[in-house]
């Protein structure tokens, strides 16, 4: 009899084992959460929200992960209260508690990445999936309880500070008026809607100290009238650009068009399409680096957190300069002036001129990004594989930077000088930002 009791303990034990190993190994696989922030970045796509909006739910989201990750790991990471604007001290995990850090991180980007801006529980079928499978490899009852509960806490406090950033004070201000002035930017065809986010620039900055930290130089001044001004000389530069595009500028041009909402017009009949933003372009190239790295969950997390602010931050000062300058967009000048049915090769957003978003923002991510991963960092991104567009390849995260410049050339939406002023910006935002924060230990 002891002998058939000693076998069961031993069965039991060796299961137990077994269960513990496996949902380890799918809990703290960091495929899981690039997975996580991919589902995300389709809520988001489907729910129409402009990339500066986005952007903030990935970072908030992201901020709450790491928080978890940098409780967990103490002697890795260091948490980010006191060193972004207004992030107290947050919650700490209850001694003797069996907390899984990494199931914790886990839910907290989930709880937050949807209560930032969704309503409550568009991600909740998506969370019980992955709680299912785990339970289904063993999750422990009280594991799962205490990652919960720590969790909660994590998400609490970030959710309470991400209500302190503006956003909701921003979304009862002033519109943004549209006035008959030479050179001021007017809405754009075919949807000629209002002015995106006129008041982002109000928002509470996270690293850098204020939306006007890093100001550019004026763009050059308005003038239609003499051909050999510079601005005219910028008209024809990418008028005569689009007009004779090449296959290879084509792809640039639409690999980086990001437009979460296209309308398409065909006669009386109109639809839209969507792609994921420019801010969840970089959320999939985080994923990508991550994977080809083979980072551990906790570095990934990190990765997301640490380029995600840079993002965050970066479109706060662009917008800051777009709504100082108010500047009219290529399409509207070459339409009055040259080519009443010219039109760039992408679809004109519905915001101001100078600055260009996605060169500054996609320059600051790199540098972020560099940081992280080293300089002369080869990869292929493959993010608009599920859009139809075929992948391209960079040597580094700079250089495909460099490149995203050139696309909102080749596309019609900025002039060239735009995307080069941006390009430095978004460089200076993102390198003060990886000289600021001091996260790794």
């Amino acid at each position: 009899m002891k002998k058939i009791i000693a076998g069961i303990c031993i069965v039991t034990c060796l299961s137990a084992c077994k269960n513990n190993t496996e949902y380890k190994a799918y809990l703290h696989d960091q495929q899981l959460f690039c997975n996580t922030v991919h589902e995300l970045n389709t809520v988001v796509m489907g729910n129409n929200f402009p990339p500066m909006v986005a952007a903030r739910n990935y970072t908030y989201a992201a901020i709450a992960a790491y928080e978890v990750i940098a409780a967990g790991y103490p002697n890795q990471y260091q948490s980010l209260a006191g060193q972004v604007h207004g992030l107290q001290a947050l919650p700490k995990a209850e001694v003797g508690k069996p907390i899984d850090y990494e199931l914790a991180a886990l839910l907290s980007y989930i709880k937050v990445g949807e209560a930032v801006t969704f309503p409550e529980g568009s991600m909740q079928q998506y969370r019980d999936s992955i709680l299912k499978v785990a339970r289904d490899k063993g999750l422990p009852d009280d594991i799962e309880a205490a990652s919960k509960q720590f969790s909660d806490s994590i998400s609490a406090a970030i959710i309470r500070w991400s209500k302190k950033d503006n956003y909701a004070q921003t979304r009862s201000a002033e519109k943004y008026s549209v006035k008959d002035i030479p050179g001021r930017w007017i809405p754009t065809p075919p949807m000629y809607a209002q002015a995106t986010e006129p008041h982002w620039k109000e928002i509470r900055t996270l690293v850098i100290d204020s939306a006007n930290q890093f100001v550019p130089p004026p763009p050059p001044p308005y003038n239609i009238t003499d051909k050999k001004s510079v601005y005219y000389q910028e008209v024809m530069k990418i008028k005569n650009a689009v007009d004779s595009l090449t296959d290879e500028q084509k792809h640039i041009a639409e690999f980086w068009d990001d437009n979460p909402f296209k309308l398409n017009v065909s006669g009386h009949v109109m639809f839209a399409s969507k792609k994921f933003s420019p801010s969840g372009h970089w959320m999939s190239v985080i994923g990508i680096a991550a994977k080809q790295v083979k980072f551990d969950y906790a570095a990934t997390v990190y990765a997301f957190a640490r380029t995600s602010i840079a993002l965050f931050d970066a479109f706060i000062q662009c917008w800051y300069v777009k709504y100082t300058y108010n500047t009219i967009r290529p399409e509207t000048v070459i339409n009055k002036f040259f080519d009443l049915n010219w039109r760039p090769y992408l679809q004109t957003p519905s915001f101001p001129e100078y600055t260009c978003g996605h060169s500054t923002i996609s320059s600051s991510a790199a540098e972020a990004l560099t940081d992280v991963f080293g300089d002369h960092f080869s990869y292929t991104d493959s993010t608009e594989l599920e859009f139809g567009i075929k992948n391209r390849s960079f040597k580094s995260f700079r250089d495909a930077a460099i490149e995203n410049n050139w696309a909102r050339f080749y596309g019609g939406l900025h002039f060239h000088n735009s995307c080069i002023v941006s390009t430095e910006q978004g460089k200076n935002v993102g390198d003060y930002i990886v000289q600021k924060l001091k996260m790794k230990k």
